[in-house]
């Protein structure tokens, strides 16, 4: 079943002879469970379809469908509501709150739903399988950028989101570190059966999802092959 569907979805930037198409027509379906790769240079749109998916940019045509919500008829609150409790997000610049230590800013997700209480003891495990727990006590600028970034993904996985979107998510650690975080994602994938689309410029990365879906002047084609998933 798919829990993402998107429909003829077009994102232009501009107007006149300053338009810039980002996204042409997209049509795309993952389905739940699946570990999707994005693969795409700088500036081919993968952001832009990310940032859609997420809801953090109005789109301008067509549909994206998450869960079964169509999320451009939600209200500004409801989306706000539904971003925080089926979506997690890993961004490139790690978006941390730098007057909270790493442990406050894995809960944080969770502490904003005041319907939901804070599973302290999964957030535990999450630093300890992201080698952050002695840390835990530490500010995002004590850390080093590769630290920041595994407390970005403690935090998109804390609330045990349906979809996780990971915008170069090892963008900034090394191979070792590397393989743990691309491990932890998929072992989150697979105990609750979430749904995730990693955007990544590197192709030996991107062999380790269940699926690769390329980019490239805003047109999406699957496995890399011309015409696959297309505009």
């Amino acid at each position: 079943m798919a829990l993402v569907n998107i429909r003829n979805l077009s994102k232009n930037y501009g107007k006149g002879e300053n338009e810039v198409k980002a996204l042409k027509h997209v049509n795309l379906e993952i389905n739940q469970g699946e570990f999707v790769a994005l693969l795409g240079a700088s500036g081919s749109g993968k952001s832009t379809l990310l940032n859609m998916i997420g809801g953090l940019d109005v789109v301008t045509e067509g549909e994206v469908v998450i869960d079964g919500y169509n999320i451009a008829k939600l209200s500004r609150k409801e989306l706000a509501i539904f971003r925080r409790r089926k979506i997690g997000f890993v961004f490139q610049n790690y978006s941390l709150m730098p007057v909270l230590n790493v442990y406050d800013n894995a809960a944080l997700p969770v502490s904003f739903d005041k319907s939901r209480h804070i599973d302290h003891a999964y957030i535990e495990r999450l630093l300890k399988d992201l080698k952050i727990w002695d840390k835990r006590m530490k500010y995002p600028s004590e850390l080093s950028g590769g630290q920041q970034q595994r407390a970005a993904i403690a935090r998109a996985l804390a609330n045990k989101p349906a979809l996780i979107l990971a915008d170069e998510p090892t963008g900034n650690l090394d191979s070792r570190t590397t393989n743990d975080v691309i491990g932890l994602l998929k072992a989150s994938g697979k105990q609750y059966d979430q749904t995730i689309l990693m955007v990544t410029h590197n192709e030996v990365i991107a062999q380790n999802c269940d699926r690769i879906i390329c980019i490239e002047d805003g047109i999406l084609y699957e496995n890399g092959k011309g015409g696959g998933l297309h505009a």
